[in-house]
């Protein structure tokens, strides 16, 4: 962005820059020892498998940009492997070996200095050592280490996630993993983020965090325009109020890195090889037989020990310029470090020693640190920081023509497994502990569904990373979060059957099938949502007559057409309404068929009406022919010359607004020599997008249930495959049916693919609403961020691209588009009344460093996601788009079977009694996390120090309870409002609810015993002088304020 462009944001950067904050002592350099380990990006976590091996100094591309062991200032220097590392192979490959060399060494190290420390950060590495390599030896002196708060943990989730395309509730959810073996294992509960590599910054970050007891948050990839300028005004530490709602309740200290970022300067003056990384760089698949690893840095010797402090004390002074106080934070390690931890501290020590000795004259003096020592630090300064408001930092770009807006749409496919994973996992937590609560009510075994959910947790978890759902792994990689996924979605889906077929047929399973064949199927559908719903479930049967029942033995409404995937079969429409956390249960029968006096009801038959071919017309003769497709909120109409959508009016404000849809294509570079180039983080197009499809096929699906339009988009008039499709659904609601959020929603599902080599392909929906070319779209589902369009000099159209994990919408004065996504995609408006949304992309490059790793995203697949569109005043789709966004993430769960011979025996639709909130209020969780540490601290710490950690049984008794108020203070006059529930009364199906506990986000901290620090953001002020509204403690009457996400351990009467 250029430099006019921040100087809103400057301003307040510049008059808090206060003259001489810093000392006239020393400065204080804090060394803190890390190792950056992804889990994934380039090697699978565990396995075998076939990879160059290059520096590890080369971690992303060798592009100039911020950090890591690249960059020495602004401009960055490249240092690369020696040339017959490039093409090495990499015969086997496992992550768990290179943890243990870490973790092993480490620790070993530690030992043998006081004075030495080391920050440990994901959990799904440590968690393999743990469990599967650490000694008993070993195990206990991580236990004194964290004891003396030499070793330390920070973040403490299961991995690093992305802030950018994840969803909060799976961020919420490897937080809650990573901490809850923590706390269980050693008592401990991180204190302190590292979110160093996710490309951008979002502002849900700064709440999770506080949620979850941080005390201070790090983060680092931020654009370079606006990271030099905060250097320059030495604004990078700051308080962030991320949400607007919450503001002070939920704010936290931040800390913005440097340029140089998380890695230590590799750049030293008087040798050609790095600094500071002793161990050189990380050999798979083991270490060289000669001990001699690739760029080593030179020894620290008596020769040369004060050219290596002269280094060391001028990058502290540089650094120490862009800050306010005389405490520099100085990262030692980078991407795969301290696997020879010895060699590390062995040079280190000296060096430091050196330093510390000549201190009055060099003007620094020096430590190793935790992350938790410099922050101690720096808060016992008290200074007056300046606030930051809920803006992000998003998108990223390292220069003009790297802007990191690809990743928001690479690996589609990965991104939408990934959501549907979560979206299962969601289903199965509750479906569980309404199984167990109040009583179990058949013969499954406990421990196994636990261990079922816990699978899908950590695959959930993993895929979080910010080289995984990021789309910006090598393809075994990909494959590996993929295996996981589906390892994990088969193992709920049998614990799901399980607990259906114990409801249907508690004495004994039910037969799958006879030789005879199916006598039809029978559907149960679980609503995972505290709402109660309505909607449409689809199924694929193989006869066109069906007749559908309840549990009653009642005609449910249902429609019959021909699938749209399989030619032979057929699409079954069931229109069903499932009250909250329950079940309907279904019987699918062919019907009789066209016998004499057969009055046998049967779901109503589609019919089709097909259009011919259009070609794409270049002048505006088209509208002249509308066909209308109508619900009781919405006329769709179509255009008989173009076979596109045309307009939409909509009832309730009485307004149509034109509406058009076409899929576009960025044509981008592939050749290094010729220019900048897209890969699977940049999107780097060398001009505007163009239509790719010369002809449009329609057919209109009309049924008394819903209503169907399909379009075929194909390339030419005479090709045989089209390449992109629109399947637009509309539903006719019937009377007696609460079907507000169904019928005002037109679903649209999409298909993307094969793409052409080097397209990134786009859907275009052109409007007159004249939105000013402002968007907004979502941070992590959490709330909205306004996205003017900003012209720069170079590369505008990437770098006003934005991500869209869940919603996004645009609008004028009267009305409102809105667009809701099962997935996370790039989105920009690139015209006034226009928003894309990016689906797919397919890329090759000749890049030396992405094809050595495989990171060219050749994509050849097809991808199908999904966006329902909301259109309408202001109020309405203010009241409609977060219920209408979790009835997408969360559609109900059906679980598809064959009769044989007789039906089950249904249990009646209200056997189980529903659970309820208001419609302002979702229930983000209801789970039983089998935890097996006592909810009380000092009782936990005790049974630690008494060595009873392996005794204790998984709790099933402890229900995890989250509540999320959806709304912003003043979106909406009544939704906005807090909302007081009795937890007693909304869980009552549960059983007697004896003990309510409100903990911290992921559990750990009983909230009455968590104190977050203060930090001073005026004369006077300090967080906390603004508290939340009081609450009484421990009562099951809750009240829930705008924007509150509240945790609570729930405790039943046991029967």
């Amino acid at each position: 962005m250029g430099q006019l462009c921040w100087l809103p944001l400057l301003a307040p950067l510049l008059l808090l820059r206060p003259p001489g904050v810093q000392s006239a002592g020393p400065i204080r350099a804090f060394v803190v020892p890390h190792s950056h380990m992804d889990v994934g990006w380039v090697y699978t976590v565990q396995g075998r498998g076939s990879m160059p091996t290059t520096a590890s100094f080369q971690r992303r591309k060798p592009r100039p940009r911020e950090g890591c062991c690249l960059a020495q200032g602004r401009s960055g220097i490249t240092l690369m492997p020696p040339d017959s590392l490039l093409g090495a192979p990499s015969i086997h490959e496992s992550m768990r070996a290179y943890a243990a060399n870490v973790y092993t060494s480490v620790v070993e190290e530690l030992a043998r200095g006081q004075q030495r420390r080391f920050i440990a950060v994901e959990q799904e590495f440590f968690r393999l050592w743990w469990d599967g390599v650490a000694s008993d030896q070993q195990k206990y002196q991580v236990r004194q280490l964290l004891e003396e708060g030499r070793l330390e943990f920070v973040i403490g989730g299961q991995v690093m996630h992305d802030e950018a395309v994840t969803h909060l509730d799976d961020q919420i959810l490897q937080l809650t993993e990573g901490h809850g073996f923590l706390y269980e294992t050693f008592g401990i509960r991180p204190q302190f983020s590292w979110h160093v590599d996710p490309f951008g910054a979002s502002a849900t970050t700064p709440t999770l965090f506080a949620l979850a007891g941080f005390n201070a948050h790090l983060g680092s990839r931020i654009d370079y325009d606006l990271k030099a300028a905060m250097q320059e005004a030495r604004g990078l530490q700051f308080v962030w109020r991320g949400s607007p709602s919450l503001s002070e309740r939920q704010e936290i200290f931040t800390h913005i890195m440097d340029q140089y970022s998380y890695c230590t300067p590799s750049h030293i003056p008087f040798s050609n090889r790095s600094g500071f990384y002793w161990n050189g760089v990380a050999v798979f698949p083991k270490p060289p037989q000669d001990g001699v690893y690739p760029n080593m840095s030179e020894p620290v010797t008596p020769a040369n020990i004060n050219l290596y402090a002269e280094a060391l004390v001028a990058n502290v002074k540089q650094r120490a310029a862009w800050f306010r106080t005389p405490h520099v934070l100085w990262p030692w390690g980078c991407d795969k470090q301290f696997f020879n931890a010895s060699v590390q501290f062995a040079n280190m020590d000296p060096l430091l020693d050196h330093i510390n000795s000549h201190a009055a004259e060099l003007g620094v003096s020096v430590q190793y640190a935790t992350l938790g020592d410099y922050f101690r630090a720096l808060h016992a300064l008290n200074v007056t920081w300046r606030v930051r408001d809920h803006h992000d930092f998003l998108p990223y770009s390292t220069e003009p023509f790297q802007a990191w807006t690809g990743f928001y749409t690479s690996r589609s496919s990965l991104k939408g497994l990934a959501r549907r994973a979560s979206a299962l996992l969601y289903a199965g937590e509750s479906m569980f502990t309404r199984y167990l609560w109040p009583a179990p009510r058949g013969h499954l075994d406990p421990t196994w569904a636990l261990q079922q959910l816990q699978q899908l947790r950590w695959a959930v978890s993993e895929v979080q990373h910010h080289d995984a759902i990021t789309g910006t792994e090598s393809p075994k990689v990909r494959d590996m979060y993929a295996t996981h996924l589906a390892s994990g979605m088969l193992g709920m889906r049998k614990l799901m059957a399980s607990i259906v077929l114990d409801e249907l047929q508690p004495q004994a399973p039910m037969a799958a099938s006879s030789d005879a064949g199916p006598a039809g199927h029978f559907a149960s559908v679980y609503n995972p949502l505290a709402w109660t719903v309505t909607t449409i479930v689809t199924l694929t049967v193989g006869f066109p007559g069906v007749r559908v029942t309840d549990e009653a033995g009642h005609p449910v409404p249902s429609q019959i057409q021909n699938s749209t995937e399989t030619p032979s079969a057929y699409d079954l429409l069931i229109l069903t309404t499932i009250p909250g956390l329950s079940y309907r249960h279904y019987n699918i029968r062919p019907t009789a068929g066209a016998q004499e006096g057969t009055q046998e009801p049967a779901a109503t038959v589609a019919s089709t009406l097909q259009f011919g071919r259009r070609l794409r017309r270049r002048t505006s003769h088209a509208g002249r022919y509308l066909v209308p497709v109508a619900n009781d909120c919405y006329i769709v109409l179509l255009d008989q010359d173009t076979n596109l959508m045309h307009s939409i009016w909509e009832r309730q404000s009485n307004r149509t607004v034109r509406v058009t849809q076409e899929f576009l294509e960025y044509h981008v570079n592939g050749d290094v020599k010729q220019g900048p180039i897209s890969d699977n983080y940049l999107f780097t197009p060398g001009k505007a997008a163009v239509p790719a499809w010369e002809a449009v096929e329609m057919e209109i699906v009309a049924g008394q249930l819903v209503t169907e339009i399909r379009q075929y988009f194909y390339r030419n008039m005479t090709a045989q495959n089209y390449t992109y499709a629109i399947r637009s659904r509309l539903t006719h609601v019937p009377q007696g049916h609460d079907g507000e959020l169904l019928c005002h929603r037109i679903e649209q599902e999409y298909q993307a693919g094969p793409l052409e080599l080097n397209r990134e392909a786009v859907l275009r929906t052109s409007t007159n609403l004249n939105s000013q070319q402002v968007i907004y779209s979502d941070n992590n589902g959490y709330q909205m961020q306004r996205r003017p369009y900003v012209s720069y000099v170079n590369n505008s159209i990437a770098r006003n691209y934005y991500p869209m994990v869940q919603s996004a919408f645009m609008e004028d004065g009267k009305s409102r588009l809105v667009l809701l996504s099962e997935r996370a995609h790039g989105i920009s408006s690139q015209g006034n009344g226009q928003v894309e949304v990016m689906l797919h992309r397919r890329l090759w490059n000749n890049f030396d460093w992405d094809l050595g790793y495989n990171l060219t995203l050749n994509d050849t697949s097809v991808v199908h996601p999904v966006l329902w569109l909301l259109l309408g005043s202001w109020s309405l789709t203010t009241a409609l788009r977060q219920r209408s966004a979790l009835a997408l993430q969360h559609r109900p769960v059906v679980l598809f079977g064959d009769l044989a011979g007789t039906a089950p025996k249904l249990p009646g639709p209200q056997q189980q009694e529903a659970v309820t909130l208001p419609p302002n209020l979702h229930l983000q969780i209801l789970s039983i996390p089998g935890w097996r540490y006592s909810s009380n601290h000092t009782e936990h710490s005790q049974n630690l120090r008494k060595g009873h950690r392996g005794e204790a049984q998984a709790d099933l008794r402890r229900v995890l309870l989250r509540l999320y108020h959806l709304y912003e203070v003043g979106e909406d006059p009544v939704l906005s409002q807090p909302v007081t529930v009795n937890l007693e009364a909304v869980l009552q199906a549960l059983g007697s609810v004896v003990a309510v506990e409100e903990r911290s986000l992921t559990g750990t901290w009983d909230l009455s015993m968590l104190h977050r620090w203060s930090w001073r953001t005026g004369p006077g002020r300090h967080r906390g002088d603004t508290t939340s509204p009081s609450r009484p403690p421990g009562g099951p009457i809750i009240t829930v304020h705008p924007k509150e996400i509240r945790t609570f351990f729930i405790h039943f009467q046991q029967q």
